[in-house]
């Protein structure tokens, strides 16, 4: 696959990411202080005094990554953050299924205890999903050089001006 395939497969990535990640922080910090204490309870993996800085913390983090992938800015760095954000998702909703806990996780917003019904489907598909996200995250670490980016690729040879290159005579001498 050439670089600017790869390059450009990267940009659709990153802004998918990046809506993904802004669409569910926005989502989370637009809800009310109780919601988001409902929600980070639910998981019972966290102390009550921790949640209020949870709750505002992790979707402005959310955000922040969000930004950071829409212009392109520390893209690896960022990507590598929303892959960790996305396993430590998974790992808490693998936590509570295995415990029998039945949540709506909260990730794009709402959260806290709910019945019982499609609770395998709801854990499947929100570790799935997840697992893709991660998986876009990790394709942006190894091949972070996207287009319409902040982030600049490292200079090559063949981006400079060749004009005044003495090797251009010398074909262009050997070709007459």
């Amino acid at each position: 696959m050439s670089s600017d395939v790869r390059a450009w497969i990267g940009t659709v990535l990153r802004l998918v990411l990046s809506g993904i990640l802004f669409w569910s922080g926005l989502a989370k910090l637009l809800e009310s202080n109780e919601v988001r204490r409902e929600a980070i309870l639910a998981y019972r993996v966290f102390p009550p005094s921790w949640v209020d800085f949870l709750g505002w913390a992790l979707p402005a983090f959310e955000v922040a990554l969000a930004a950071l992938l829409l212009i392109g800015l520390f893209t690896r760095v960022a990507a590598f953050a929303t892959a960790v954000l996305m396993l430590g998702f998974m790992v808490g909703i693998s936590s509570v299924w295995v415990r029998g806990y039945s949540i709506d996780c909260g990730c794009f917003g709402g959260g806290g205890t709910v019945g019982e019904e499609g609770k395998v489907w709801r854990y499947t598909s929100e570790l799935l999903r997840d697992f893709l996200f991660m998986g876009m995250a990790v394709w942006l670490v190894a091949w972070p050089t996207t287009r319409l980016a902040l982030d600049r690729p490292p200079l090559e040879y063949d981006d400079f001006d060749h004009d005044d290159d003495p090797s251009d005579e010398t074909l262009e001498e050997q070709s007459r």
